[in-house]
């Protein structure tokens, strides 16, 4: 085997020779001198870093009708429903390749982008396909995280930009800062003060969702203690938009935790020209009406199990 086909190569011609040329696995193995086992990792990690992409080009009969509903109950421009995956851990996943071909549709040049942070998010990026249009800016509309993996809303911003080739500017400091005195101070931030002057004027804010179940990032990488969840959920909170917790008519909780958050205020996303809303899962429907009531989004994109309850709740 030539050096030419290590890596990048490698994972390419393997791809190529199975989903275009339609050989079998065994066939691929042979052509490319590997064994049956490598071929089939090598299939799947280019599908789980997007040097695959499969789109199934016609909708199940439900998800239309469930879409048409969504429009008219919640009044959108636009709904976009794909089934709920067998494994429920698959969701994300789902719905965030389905945000990045809407993203890859959507973006022209110019364009001002805010985006919020999650798994949805981030598990959209491979399905972003790079994009000719030019001038495009990407705002982070929030600060990092500091005891997190791999769904930081500073890094998930830079990824995206990187694949638009745009122009990226992003909240220096964390999202939870230790006090309401030291957020005020980081937003008087000559550097943060013009990101947030940007994010006002936005042609396009895209936003996953947050709960405060067990699913919850909040609870997975300890981002909150117990007793600020308890808390919070004490105070009425269902879950976050742009980590401000919310109740379930969408009004922004009174609670410690919404002083400290260092990032742009929900309120003032309603100045974008589109809203776009990306969550699922049955865990996600007190936030996702929640934040339908608080942000009147132009277009959701959620999972069947969700648009279901959604539409008979609204």
């Amino acid at each position: 085997m030539s050096e030419i086909d290590n890596g990048e190569d490698l994972k390419t011609r393997v791809a190529w020779l199975y989903y275009v040329e339609g050989m079998t696995q065994d066939e691929v193995a042979q052509q490319v001198g590997l064994n049956r086992a490598r071929v089939l990792r090598i299939l799947a990690n280019a599908r789980n870093d997007g040097t695959v992409q499969i789109r199934v080009t016609t909708k199940l009969s439900e998800c239309v009708e469930l879409e048409r509903k969504l429009e008219e109950v919640w009044g959108l421009e636009k709904a976009i429903v794909v089934p709920t995956p067998r494994d429920a851990r698959e969701t994300s996943r789902v719905i965030g390749q389905e945000l990045g071909g809407f993203i890859s549709a959507n973006v022209k040049a110019d364009m001002t982008i805010g985006l919020g942070w999650g798994e949805t998010l981030t598990r959209g990026v491979p399905a972003i396909e790079p994009s000719a249009a030019k001038g495009v800016k990407v705002i982070s509309l929030l600060g990092g995280l500091t005891r997190v993996e791999n769904i930081n809303p500073s890094e998930f911003a830079w990824r995206v930009a990187d694949k638009l080739e745009a122009e990226c500017f992003m909240m220096a400091g964390p999202v939870f800062a230790p006090d309401c005195e030291t957020r005020d101070a980081l937003m008087k931030h000559s550097g943060i003060s013009e990101v947030v002057d940007k994010s006002s004027n936005l042609d396009m804010a895209i936003l996953s969702l947050g709960d405060l179940t067990p699913h919850s990032v909040f609870v997975r990488y300890g981002l909150l203690s117990a007793e600020e969840i308890n808390s919070l959920e004490m105070a009425g909170a269902v879950g976050d938009v742009l980590c401000r917790f919310v109740d379930a008519e969408g009004n922004i909780v009174d609670h410690p935790v919404n002083d400290r958050v260092f990032a742009v205020h929900p309120h003032d996303l309603r100045r974008a020209r589109k809203i776009v809303l990306a969550s699922g899962g049955w865990h996600k429907v007190k936030i996702l009406r929640a934040s339908l009531q608080m942000l009147h989004p132009a277009v959701l994109i959620t999972d069947v199990e969700a648009a279901q309850r959604l539409v008979m709740e609204g």
